[in-house]
């Protein structure tokens, strides 16, 4: 029997070309591209929508060349190979060069990237004869429109209603994620095959990074990790600083910001520009190369992660890979990610969290008892993560 293809979209890798650092999803479609040409290669080809909507491949060698440059670029190396002259060379290509038509061949979407675009994706389908299985890493426009983008519920409605129409199996990172979609089927008359795989995190050894670039703190300090936006609650750990500034002046715990600005964010901005009670103790870092990431990451208290929705809680999974414990928001899909290891709080009590943030500043039991349960906790690699969804492709049975 002809083995299965697999034609992996990696259009919002050349988006994301110009970016000094990766968001979550960005790591994600560079993590399945890598594994694929590592392990699949034979069975493997790439593709990319132009921004005019046009569709197109991408020769292996020319994808590999791109995705290594990222990788590079990404993990803090000095790269001689630019991601954007790639980016460019590779969207001129794609205007013109064939998609693979195979007999057996299953077409990955990894990111949300132009599900917006229900032609684009009729389009491949068309000219491959490929069966479509992406990933549907959240509905939280849908759920939590108040946190989305001016226009983003509205387009991703456009997204759900072209995985009902084209989808022939989905992948799930988390059963929150899987359930909130279940109505959508159901309402649609729809049945289509899903699997539940959790994302990878990327367990690196100490040899295997770059040396960091900057020192962490001289006092006990936390990080936050992710975009600045109002979904993530930075209010409330703001707030929570300010007090702990006012009362204990230099003797209070430093907080670590890790991630870029996003949007609808004026009071957070506000407050790390101009709070004077917060300078000092703060520090906000918009652009870090992996390995001052991990650096911060690795000798702090604890991971700060206050949100108030998420489709799978990918910071949660990599402070536990290093052993560090993490202080979150009491919501399902983070119990679930965490297996109940983290300490859960209510995302709008603020004296808990200042009470915690104490409670760890110092060795203390509670401190302790979480770093014991750690031990317990398996991380789930990339490798096993996207073999988990090719072997859900399998499962679906999509070819006879």
């Amino acid at each position: 029997m002809t083995p299965v293809s697999y034609l992996l979209d990696i259009s919002r890798l050349l988006a994301r070309a110009d970016y000094a650092v990766p968001t979550g999803i960005d790591r994600v479609e560079l993590s399945y591209a890598q594994y694929l040409l590592t392990h699949k290669r034979e069975q493997s080809y790439f593709c990319a929508m132009h921004p005019v909507g046009i569709a197109g491949g991408i020769p292996t060698p020319l994808a590999e060349e791109m995705i290594e440059a990222l990788a590079a670029k990404w993990g803090g190396s000095t790269v001689s190979t630019s991601a954007s002259r790639l980016k460019r060379k590779i969207r001129r290509k794609i205007l013109y060069s064939p998609l693979p038509k195979k007999p057996r061949i299953v077409h990955i979407l990894v990111s949300h990237h132009h599900l917006t675009r229900p032609r684009v994706i009729r389009n491949i389908l068309k000219r491959t004869g490929a069966k479509f299985v992406p990933i549907l890493h959240d509905l939280i426009p849908l759920e939590y429109p108040e946190y989305a983008r001016p226009g983003e519920p509205a387009r991703h409605a456009v997204r759900v209603q072209t995985i009902l129409d084209y989808a022939a199996g989905i992948i799930f990172p988390s059963h929150a994620v899987r359930d909130a979609f279940m109505p959508y089927m159901e309402k649609h008359s729809r049945q289509i095959p899903v699997g539940l795989v959790p994302l990878g995190v990327n367990v690196k050894k100490e040899e295997d990074l770059l040396p960091p670039t900057l020192a962490c703190p001289s006092r006990p300090y936390f990080v936050c990790l992710s975009t600045i936006e109002p979904r993530k609650n930075h209010l409330l750990l703001l707030q929570a600083w300010r007090r702990l500034a006012e009362q204990l002046g230099d003797r209070a715990p430093v907080l670590v910001v890790i991630g870029k600005r996003g949007w609808e964010n004026e009071n957070i901005v506000d407050l790390l520009d101009r709070c004077p009670s917060l300078k000092g103790h703060v520090l906000e870092y918009n652009e870090l190369p992996d390995q001052d990431v991990i650096h911060l990451l690795k000798n702090c208290r604890a991971l700060l992660f206050p949100t108030f929705s998420e489709g799978f809680g990918l910071p949660l999974a990599e402070a536990f890979s290093f052993g560090v414990p993490v202080l979150c928001s009491d919501i399902p899909v983070l119990r679930e990610v965490g297996a109940g290891i983290a300490d859960y709080l209510d995302p709008l009590d603020g004296p808990a969290w200042i009470e915690a943030i104490l409670d760890y500043t110092t060795n203390s039991a509670r401190r302790r008892d979480q770093i014991q349960r750690i031990n317990y906790w398996k991380p789930f690699t990339w490798e096993s993560s996207i073999v988990g969804t090719l072997d859900s492709v399998c499962e679906f049975k999509l070819f006879n």
